[in-house]
């Protein structure tokens, strides 16, 4: 399964990916925006949207691209660890 984790916190990013990897989940994250970012998201099976850290235009991209490759979309307020877990428990199962 392919995630895209959008938001977060930057020195989070390597337990974001070691999290996805115990789920056996290919993981990227955008913690902050790149100016090209809706021709990196690709085509995802889950985006994971931390909204308490992204901007609104960077939610914004990120839910397009996500719509137009009919992939899930969760949305979390918490950007921690555990709530990563939870997220991934319910879809991976």
């Amino acid at each position: 399964m392919s995630v895209v984790i959008v938001g977060g916190h930057d020195r989070m990013a390597c337990q974001y990916k070691k999290i996805c990897k115990d789920y056996h989940c290919k993981a990227k994250i955008f913690t902050q925006m790149p100016g090209n970012m809706k021709n990196m998201i690709g085509s995802p099976d889950l985006l994971i949207l931390f909204t308490n850290t992204v901007s609104h235009k960077m939610a914004k991209c990120a839910v397009d691209e996500a719509l137009k490759c009919n992939a899930d979309i969760v949305r979390c307020h918490t950007s921690s660890g555990a709530a990563l877990n939870e997220i991934l428990e319910k879809a991976c199962s």
